[in-house]
């Protein structure tokens, strides 16, 4: 049939002319599947630039509405002539690649940390980040995580300049469709909602642009107020004799509990057994002859920043960014440590994250400072915290509180083993069979990743119960009248955790066997036992140093 054809076109065709050649059988099927690949690459296009321009940057807001900063962008470009057109086209495509990363680091700020990424300080986490995750995972999946976000952002970098080049050719070869279409949507920027309440619009690229321009201005701004805030100290001329006169010959112990937050002890999910290990424990110690006072303080810092809070607490003032920590640290502030150590305590801190020197802990006036390679554990790792709380709180004892005519001991103690990523904890031991810590079993970072959200709210629970039960065992066997404790939150857990916009507080409370340590604070309100409830008194984090050292010691004036 076909050559039939052939012949036919052939004695029309005039004389002395090529014979045509009809088009090849495949030819409409290659048609279709170059325009099926056309439109759907067109398609991928469109969904990836309006993913980076409507896409929210805060968990719980919409991803519904039309970026109105495209209807002005689009206009640009169709002014421009080719040549400033697709340059002008790939700059906004990088433009907004970098806006995609900034709101991908919010989302993740705002999980973990309950506050978007501040562009101005928040990169110096990004080591510490990693150090984190390879102790939390494992350092082959933590590489593998790397990775996958280094090919993220070169492929933001890549494919978003592309997918606007396209769509820019597009919107150039249907000029005037473009501008009707503009033209049109323009209605919108007046407000134009399709349900009451949700507008059509969203400036969901401005918006994160400006907020992070305001961040960097505030925080410009904050080193003047916080330098003016520092340097009013009502202690900080104070001689040795004069401070913490009513604690002299006691051995007195801060102890930070990671993540232990109001939450524990009034969230259904978690109150019920936390608040039983506490009232079990206010039980114990009150048959042993202890009292205890309790209440809520609100940290300057959520979900983590565990070094903000503890700089809070020591020095007095309000940090609650890594500007702030810096400038703190960078100073002479005078500090509870530095309060111990002037009136004549030896002062220590056990800090078993720390794998390497701490030059900023000189601020604190430390005699010493043990970290991970300090304090001879040879037992399993269980993910970050890989030294568990009872070794650490036995360590304290072991090589300070054992020592012959030594003077009383100040202590910073870091309990580390309700750190996120909350992985299974060790049970209790006897503290005589502890040794190097041989005693502990399970560990490892099995089952960190395919856990549910359930799961993992169940392992913060019961990490929690863990490091409170450390804390009541030390004070059961190692606790007499020359000991007071005090122990608290650093801040509250991410909020996978809790959720969005729980508040800042933690529990903090004093134990004591000495009746006068108790007797001192009196007039603080606080309430007895280990369980402060929801009407406990709450304090702000920094107002703990001034209202301490004046309780236990007159300041001179």
């Amino acid at each position: 049939m076909t050559t039939v054809l052939q012949g036919t076109d052939d004695a029309a065709a005039e004389p002395g002319a090529p014979p045509r050649q009809g088009p090849p059988v495949s030819a409409p099927r290659t048609v279709r599947a170059r325009t099926v690949v056309a439109w759907t690459v067109t398609t991928l296009a469109a969904l990836l630039v309006l993913a980076a321009l409507a896409a929210p940057n805060q968990p719980g807001r919409p991803f519904v509405r039309f970026p109105v900063e495209a209807l002005p962008g689009v206009a640009v470009l169709l002014l421009l002539p080719a040549r400033a057109r697709r340059i002008g086209a790939v700059a906004a495509g990088v433009a907004l690649a970098l806006l995609s990363l900034l709101k991908l680091l919010d989302l993740g700020f705002s999980a973990t940390f309950a506050r978007p990424f501040d562009p101005m300080l928040d990169w110096r986490l990004f080591g510490p980040a990693v150090e984190v995750l390879s102790d939390s995972i494992g350092r082959p999946s933590a590489i593998g995580a790397v990775i996958g976000v280094v090919v993220l952002v070169l492929g933001l970098l890549v494919l978003v300049p592309l997918a606007v080049l396209r769509l820019t050719g597009i919107v150039v070869r249907h000029r005037a469709t473009s501008i009707r279409t503009v033209a049109w949507l323009g209605c919108a920027v007046f407000g134009l909602q399709v349900v009451a309440g949700l507008p059509v619009t969203a400036t969901n690229a401005a918006g994160p642009v400006y907020d992070h321009l305001r961040l960097v201005r505030e925080d410009l701004g904050d080193r003047r107020t916080f330098a003016a805030e520092a340097s009013v100290d009502a202690f900080r001329d104070s001689l040795g004799p004069q401070l913490l006169t009513a604690l002299r010959g006691k051995d007195v112990v801060f102890t930070f509990i990671e993540s232990y937050g109001r939450d524990a002890v009034e969230n259904p999910e978690y109150a019920p057994q936390v608040n039983a290990v506490l009232d079990a424990g206010t039980r114990q110690l009150d048959a042993a002859g202890f009292g205890s006072r309790s209440a809520f303080l609100t940290s300057a810092a959520t979900g983590g920043g565990s070094h903000l809070a503890h700089s809070t607490l020591q020095s007095g003032l309000w940090i609650d960014s890594q500007q702030r920590y810096l400038q703190f640290t960078s100073s002479t502030r005078f500090t509870l440590s530095g309060a111990f150590k002037r009136a004549g305590w030896r002062t220590v801190c056990f800090a078993p994250a720390n794998t390497r020197d701490w030059p900023e802990g000189r601020i604190y006036g430390y005699n010493r400072i043990y970290d991970s390679r300090d304090m001879g554990y040879r037992g399993p790792t269980y993910a970050l915290s890989s030294i568990p709380d009872q070794y650490t709180i036995s360590a304290f004892q072991r090589l300070e509180r054992t020592a012959p005519n030594r003077p009383p001991v100040f202590a910073e103690i870091d309990l580390l083993s309700s750190h996120a990523p909350w992985t299974p904890v060790p049970r209790l031991v006897d503290y005589s069979g502890i040794g190097d810590g041989a005693a502990f079993t399970g560990g490892g970072q099995n089952g960190v990743l395919d856990r549910s959200g359930a799961q993992v709210r169940a392992d913060y629970r019961q990490s929690i119960e863990y490091s409170l039960g450390v804390v009541i065992s030390y004070l059961q066997t190692y606790g007499d009248d020359s000991l007071v404790m005090v122990f608290l939150g650093d801040h509250q857990p991410a909020p996978v955790i809790i959720g969005e916009n729980a508040s800042r507080d933690v529990p903090i409370t004093i134990v004591a066997r000495d009746p006068a340590v108790l007797e001192r604070i009196s007039g603080w309100g606080w309430q007895d036992g280990l369980r402060p409830d929801p009407q406990a008194p709450v304090w702000k984090m920094d107002a703990f140093r001034d209202r301490f050292l004046t309780a236990f010691g007159p300041v001179s004036r």
